[in-house]
Parts: C-alpha cells; sequence; structure tokens
C-alpha cells in the first residue's frame, strides 16, 4: 500500500519510496538521510508536482515519475560481493522497496531520478557494482570523519556532459555547451563498474562516476545531493522543477 497523498489538479504525481530505518538509529548518518529525504519531498512539492509516499511499489500505474532518495548502503550481496566492515544501515526491507519501485516504475516507462544511494541502487539494478568504501584521493568526497561521512559536506565540482539528461536538469536543455556545477558530496561508496544500459554523464576530477543514465529512456541519477540545504534556494529548487516538467510531459502525452 501506498501513502495516499492529497491531489493536486494539473500536477505530476512522483512516487517517492519512504525510509524505513529510524531516526532515532545511534549513527548520525541515518537521521541525517531521512531529513535529507524530507528535503526531497518538499522540493518536489515545491517544484509542482504531487509527491506520493510509497510503502510498496504497488500503484505506479497511477503515477507520472518516481525519485529513488539517499539512505544507507546497499546489501552488497546485491552486486555478487560480502559486506565489508565500511557498510552501515543495511537494510534488507529498503533494498527490497526500492529495486522494486526501481524496476517496475523503468518497466512502466516513467521518469526516474536517483540521488546518491538512488543513483548506486540504479547502477546495480542494471547489473553492475559499487567501491564499499572509497581511498582518499585528490577530491574530497566528503568530510574527514571516523564515521565515514557523518558532518558538514565536501564541496566540489563536476562537468556534466552536453545534450544529457543531467545536463537538462541544470538548464542546459540540451545545448550544446557543458555544465559544470559545484556540489554537495557526502558519500563513501562510488561506482564500480558501470552497468551495461547506463552511460556515464558526469565525473569528478579523479574519475569517480558522478552521474549515470539510460539513453534508451528517461532514467538518470546523480551521486551527489541536490537537496542540500547549504545550497542558494534557486539552486536547490532548479533541477527538481526541471524533472516535474520531465514528468508533466510524460503524462502529458500518453
Amino acid at each position: 500500500m501506498q501513502t495516499p497523498a492529497r491531489p493536486v489538479s494539473g500536477r505530476p504525481r512522483i512516487g517517492i519510496p519512504v525510509r524505513l530505518s529510524s531516526s532515532e538509529d545511534p549513527d548520525p548518518r541515518v537521521g541525517e538521510a531521512n531529513g535529507l529525504f524530507d528535503y526531497i519531498v518538499g522540493l518536489l512539492r515545491d517544484g509542482g508536482a504531487d509527491p506520493v509516499l510509497l510503502t510498496s511499489a504497488e500503484g505506479l500505474a497511477g503515477l507520472d515519475g518516481a525519485v529513488l532518495p539517499g539512505g544507507g548502503d546497499l546489501d552488497p550481496r546485491l552486486y555478487g560481493e560480502e559486506p565489508g566492515e565500511a557498510c552501515y544501515d543495511v537494510n534488507h526491507g529498503q533494498d527490497a522497496l526500492d529495486l522494486a519501485v526501481a524496476r517496475q516504475s523503468i518497466d512502466a516507462g516513467l521518469p526516474v531520478l536517483g540521488i546518491c544511494r538512488g543513483h548506486q541502487l540504479l547502477n546495480v539494478l542494471y547489473g553492475g557494482s559499487l567501491v564499499q568504501d572509497m581511498d582518499p584521493g585528490a577530491v574530497a568526497h566528503r568530510e574527514p570523519s571516523p564515521r565515514h561521512g557523518a558532518g558538514p559536506w565536501a564541496w566540489h565540482e563536476v562537468g556534466i556532459a552536453a545534450g544529457s539528461k543531467v545536463a537538462g536538469l541544470y538548464g542546459s536543455g540540451g545545448a550544446a555547451a557543458a555544465v559544470t556545477v559545484k556540489i554537495a558530496s557526502g558519500h563513501h561508496q562510488a561506482v564500480a563498474r558501470v552497468a551495461d544500459g547506463l552511460v556515464v554523464s558526469a565525473v569528478a576530477d579523479d574519475g569517480t562516476v558522478e552521474a549515470l543514465e539510460d539513453p534508451a529512456r528517461w532514467v538518470a541519477s546523480v551521486q551527489w545531493h541536490p537537496e542540500a540545504l547549504e545550497l542558494p534556494a534557486a539552486e536547490r529548487l532548479a533541477p527538481f522543477r526541471a524533472f516535474v516538467e520531465v514528468c508533466r510531459n510524460r503524462a502529458a502525452s500518453r
């Protein structure tokens, strides 16, 4: 079943799977991820959508798009590895919910946007793998912390490929020029093997895969957090408003 959303005339209905881990968890990253989930819901609403909070993958036929948010680590067994010590908040119910929403949304032809964990989940769903814990390198992807990611964001720039779906979320709309954006980064995992069927549309200076997309359908993902509260309000809202427009166009074409 799903949590009912109050229908709003003319607004696309975008599903987002709820977070199942409690904010009371002693690991502060869990509460932080739940707070970011709330930001995403608010930005979708402010961007012109009617967010629908999903507790199962049922009822997707009534939706116009889906967003896969951040959260804890995927079970590495999903990509053929045993979990390492750095993995945190591995929740099999969350994995099952997110994967079911992603798979059924893609099968239904819905636009899908993955954010952080959602970016990694899409790569795994398509058959790729992840780096379970990134080694420090030339680009800081998280602030140094013994808890692997708790604390303030690391900030760095990424170049987004011209004409890509992700570039379109940041205003290029398929223009010839590439887009460079400063991002809020807080991840300790990354894409390792890029899945067949996905293409890389943004990378960091150290080669970390920062965005992916499916060239055959509207499925895209970013490793960073466009919803980070520290970003200027207009910059936070812009990619969500653009995704809402993608979903609105999809609904109008049915």
